[in-house]
């Protein structure tokens, strides 16, 4: 990467801060030493018991440092010592009653085994239910039957919760297979035959409830997953040639037909059309498409014909970037999901224990055992936390999801919930309220030199870099036929220009801030700057240093024009109708410039001549009156400052790896009003995260006391938490609604 230097105050240091993990895993043993990794596709894993199950049988193996489980990729990340083999792995989840294949394995086994657990917990259900239904119509008629129809029932709906139970005792584990499990024998011991029939049924129909929600997620994925045809059409010479994806390579000739989808990613080469760009970006217009620009899988060409330059193989598409970091995103846990697995693994085993002195202490005062052990039963049925552990992680992975169609990558549940608390919003200004496509829109000359000798000396500078505005002079004088050389020694000055030697002689480019601190901006140059800045333009002082503590001479001043962005002040003013109370803009350039722009764009602040240190510290500034702030910047040059932010937000990140690793959020395309969805959605995924989880922690508290009073039974009991599994389910589920979000704040 070339050398920047900023005009205008972008941030340039190269050491980036690393982007915090789109994932998280759980440390086995911090004893072991990871030096290789194995990636495991494991069937059945719906919730967070199967998770659990993993993480406990690999730490029983003694080699594994760490482990990574996404439920919706169904894949478990593996890091150890090299010591234990892949089988070795794999034997011991089986062992945990889970089948696992490695990724590489491309056989349709691991579908098969997901399919073939689905129609089980069908089959179970509807027989528990059928055996139930028949044992209620029999119990007047035929009363000596019914025993055996109704231990038929529980029979088939245990078959996969005690198996479950017992590997969860085995691993001195406490899991709502072990609650249901004591509940059933119990009920049975105590001649309920019908209540744990009952009981086994509803418990079916919450476990087929959840493998539905995760796979409705899952599918969601996979409409990603497809929107890239399996084949190309490449140029080889001369001739063109269907092949697999994975045949083709980087720099091969692509032809995209009209109507076809764009297979990989690429530049443009030979034609032009309309592309609906929708499936990464969300725009919901077709964007014309013409040599050098690029293309995305995934995307439609329209009318057109295209050939284009392949820029990335199958796999290291956009698109491709995209669903990785969504399923990466599903493993890095919201704060409320911590809260309730967390919850969850202290609540069971103390529910067990307030069951048992339910059961003893009243038992043992009245003698009416038959009572209380019954209520007793009742209390571990309605603490099962079904509802409560699945609420969240559906919640997440349908927000997440809902915004990856949209064009908007979130990368985890944290920092879903963090978008649904911004409160206060910082924003850079070029390429995010401008286009960032600054244009040089004036010369003036202050000495004897032509104007073009002036830009001759600007661009053989600027040469070394690729700022905006640097770009702008060196496009300018290629179209005005000015030649210029590449300026030795060059030297950036971070936040104010750029230092160069040319025909032995040394020269400066910078913005206002540089020539204040050269000590050449005497009053007259003050009155050209100030002129050209309350025009809402961006200055590059053009001067001569004679030696290194002298400035010399300004020689001259360019004047460059960054265009607002048309849908900046609807932008704006929708991200106050989401309410964001304050919408700061934060710049390098002069403060005449950025109060102009500022003030077009209906910004509340603006605040100007900054360095790049000085934006994280108006960051933390804002952080320390709103504590929930975003940073919106191009993912790199601004990253220092999104890092200090609660959210990092990047704009037009589509093609760039760069602005998608860095950032917490990435918005595909420029379209700053894509923000605004986004804490709208974060908003709504926050209110129906609490809801769902104060909904399922009330209906528990209702029918324990219940239970404790004898004002209910089991089987509605798991009725109440199988309907309350089913409800937030549902309502987690609209997050994945198609339909347009509004501008109103909605909570």
């Amino acid at each position: 990467m070339s050398d920047k230097h900023s005009h205008e105050g972008h941030d340039h240091n190269h050491d980036t801060p690393s982007p915090l993990p789109a994932s998280s895993s759980t440390v086995l043993n911090a004893d072991v030493k990871a030096s290789a990794e194995t990636i495991l596709l494991v069937a059945g894993v719906d919730c967070s018991e199967e998770v659990a199950a993993i993480e406990s049988t690999l730490r029983g193996t003694g080699h594994v440092r760490e482990v990574k489980v996404s439920i919706i990729s169904g894949k478990a990340t593996i890091q150890h010592d090299g010591q234990v083999s892949e089988q070795d792995l794999i034997e011991s989840l089986k062992s945990a009653g889970l089948s696992a294949r490695l990724e590489s394995d491309q056989s349709d086994l691991g579908q098969g085994q997901k399919d073939q657990k689905l129609a089980s917990v069908i089959a179970s259900g509807v027989l528990t239910g059928v055996g139930l239904l028949v044992g209620w119509l029999l119990k007047n008629p035929l009363p000596f039957v019914v025993e055996i129809i109704f231990g038929l029932a529980i029979i088939a709906g245990a078959w996969f919760i005690v198996p479950k139970a017992f590997r969860t005792l085995k691993q001195k584990r406490f899991d709502m297979n072990v609650l249901m499990t004591v509940a059933v024998v119990g009920a049975v011991i105590i001649g309920e035959w019908s209540e744990a029939a009952a009981v086994t049924f509803l418990f079916a129909l919450s476990e087929l409830l959840e493998s539905y929600s995760v796979s409705r997620a899952r599918r969601a994925i996979e409409s990603l997953m497809q929107l890239t045809p399996l084949t190309a059409l490449v140029k080889r010479d001369g001739e063109i040639t269907e092949v697999d994806l994975s045949e083709v390579a980087t720099d091969e000739t692509i032809v995209v037909r009209s109507g076809a989808k764009v297979p990989l990613d690429g530049t443009v080469i030979t034609g032009s059309s309309a592309i609906n760009q929708a499936p990464i970006t969300g725009e919901s217009l077709p964007v014309e498409k013409k040599i050098g620009d690029q293309i995305f899988a995934g995307t439609i060409n329209g009318e057109g014909s295209l050939e284009a330059r392949v820029t990335g193989k199958a796999g290291e598409t956009t698109l491709a970037s995209m669903i990785r970091l969504i399923e990466e995103a599903q493993s890095q846990k919201a704060p409320s999901e911590r809260f309730v697995d967390t919850f969850a693994k202290y609540y069971t085993p103390a529910v067990m224990v307030l069951a048992l002195l339910v059961c003893l202490i009243p038992g043992s005062i009245t003698g009416d055992w038959s009572t209380w052990v019954y209520r007793s039963l009742v209390l571990l049925v309605i603490a099962c936390p079904c509802a409560l552990v699945i609420s969240t992680p559906v919640s997440v992975v349908s927000g997440l999801t809902a915004m990856a169609r949209r064009g908007v990558l979130i990368k985890g549940g944290a920092y879903l919930e963090i978008l649904g608390k911004l409160r206060a919003l910082a924003v850079d200004k070029t390429g995010t309220i401008t286009r960032g496509l600054p244009e040089v829109t004036e010369v003036t000359t202050l000495t004897d030199q032509s104007a073009e000798e002036i830009v001759a000396i600007a661009a053989a500078i600027d040469t070394h870099s690729d700022h905006p505005i640097a770009v702008a002079i060196i496009n300018y004088a290629k179209e005005q036929n000015i030649s210029f050389e590449s300026a030795s020694d060059y030297q950036s000055q971070t936040g104010r220009g750029a230092d160069g030697t040319l025909n032995g002689h040394h020269y400066f480019v910078g913005n206002h801030r540089y020539t204040h601190e050269l000590g050449v901006c005497s009053d007259e140059i003050e009155t050209w700057l100030h002129a050209i800045e309350s025009n809402g333009l961006s200055v590059v002082v053009v001067g001569h240093k004679t030696h290194d503590d002298c400035a010399g001479e300004v020689l001259g001043i360019i004047a460059v024009g960054d265009t607002i962005r048309e849908d900046a002040q609807a932008a704006i003013a929708s991200l106050h109708a989401v309410g964001i109370e304050q919408v700061i803009m934060l710049s390098g350039d002069n403060q005449t410039t950025v109060n102009a722009i500022a003030e077009q764009a209906g910004i509340d602040e603006a605040k100007g001549d900054l360095l790049p240190d000085q934006k994280i510290e108006n960051v933390r500034e804002l952080l320390k009156k709103y504590e929930f702030v975003g940073m919106v910047g191009d993912g790199v040059n601004d990253a220092p400052a999104m890092a200090s932010a609660s959210l990092g937000i990047a704009m037009g990140a589509a093609g760039t790896d760069t602005a998608i690793e860095t950032a917490d959020m990435a918005l595909m395309t420029d379209d700053l009003s894509k923000i605004s969805e986004a804490i709208h959605l974060g908003r709504r995924a926050l209110g129906i995260i609490k809801f769902n989880i104060i909904f399922s922690l009330a209906i528990k508290a209702i029918f324990l006391v219940l239970a404790f009073t004898g004002h209910t039974s089991l089987w509605l009991a798991i009725l109440a938490d199988t309907g309350a599994t089913l409800l937030v389910i549902a309502n987690a589920l609209r997050l994945l609604s198609p339909s347009k979000i509004s501008s109103q704040s909605s909570q």
